[in-house]
């Protein structure tokens, strides 16, 4: 049962004679009780789809649905029925964690305690601090605590735009365990991310790069459609390294990648013809291993297509 649906959905942003496309014919669906990431860097559109699809912004043209309610003609209905966490922290800072639980739980006429069941693993790790205002909490527990608000009302789907941007690496891992769990109590989680090895922790993702949808798949499909060898190297001298592979009309792709440049050659060139393009200036350390490819290299693969 598909629970989300968007249709060729379009979305154009003016400042004085500056058009910009922010959506391009982007669509999608997700299935019930699915996890499904939108995954693309900043500007790529993530935040304005997610206000889309949670009634907050009209499209110029195209259409979505939400549970099978329309996003224009149903949004009172829609909004009962999901939960939003946009990406900036956006509760009452002046007020105490318990405070605005309670707040947004009144909001939607339930109560903390009728919740409990579902934000319980998340709630006892706030517990401790509930007495402290939301602006004094730490990152990981400002993302907590506004996952809680957002599920107060046990809702179908789960919008979370950018939930782990500025958090440390511990506060990422236990925030997608926690996404984990709540995917168990069959809630529908659409997420955005701009960290490309998130995408292996969904279901499926669709990745997006200036308002264009380039790819809607599972994450190990995505991987296996990469095609051609993938080479690690590295050298002494990082920065001209990558100087000259880019110089060689043999190379298609040649990114950074941690310690090592990631690297494509054309056609059915291998690992001499690489050996011969850093072997043409006096470069030390050289080192050239053949890699699987990660989310990362299929999504810059695809932008260059």
């Amino acid at each position: 049962m598909q629970t989300v649906t968007a249709d060729h959905i379009n979305m154009r942003y003016t400042a004085g004679k500056t058009i910009t496309e922010a959506l391009k014919d982007i669509s999608f669906s997700v299935e019930k009780g699915e996890l499904f990431g939108i995954i693309g860097p900043d500007g790529a559109g993530k935040t304005t789809l997610f206000r889309i699809l949670t009634t907050l912004l009209l499209p110029d043209s195209g259409n979505a649905t939400v549970e099978g309610l329309d996003i224009v003609k149903d949004f009172r209905r829609i909004r009962n029925r999901v939960g939003y966490m946009p990406g900036r922290f956006s509760l009452y800072q002046d007020l105490t964690v318990q405070e605005n639980l309670e707040f947004f739980a009144s909001i939607f006429n339930t109560s903390v305690q009728d919740s409990y069941s579902l934000i319980e693993d998340i709630y006892r790790q706030l517990e401790p601090y509930k007495k402290r205002k939301a602006g004094k909490l730490s990152g990981g527990m400002k993302q907590k605590l506004a996952l809680c608000c957002a599920l107060i009302h046990k809702p179908a789907v789960l919008f979370l735009d950018e939930p782990t941007t500025g958090v440390d690496a511990v506060s990422r891992k236990e925030f997608w365990e926690m996404l984990h769990r709540l995917k168990k109590e069959e809630i529908t989680i659409v997420v955005s991310t701009a960290y490309m090895d998130e995408a292996s922790l969904c279901d499926r993702v669709a990745l997006m790069q200036k308002g264009v949808l380039l790819r809607v798949d599972t994450p190990q499909a995505i991987i296996n459609s990469f095609g051609k060898p993938l080479w690690a190297v590295k050298a002494d001298d990082m920065f001209h390294l990558l100087q000259v592979i880019k110089a060689d009309a043999r190379v298609e792709s040649c990114f950074p990648f941690g310690q090592y440049h990631h690297v494509v050659l054309k056609g059915n060139e291998n690992e001499s013809m690489l050996r011969q393009i850093t072997g043409k200036e006096p470069l030390t350390g050289i080192e050239i291993r053949t890699i699987a490819p990660g989310i990362e290299d299929c999504f810059i693969a695809l932008i260059k297509e």
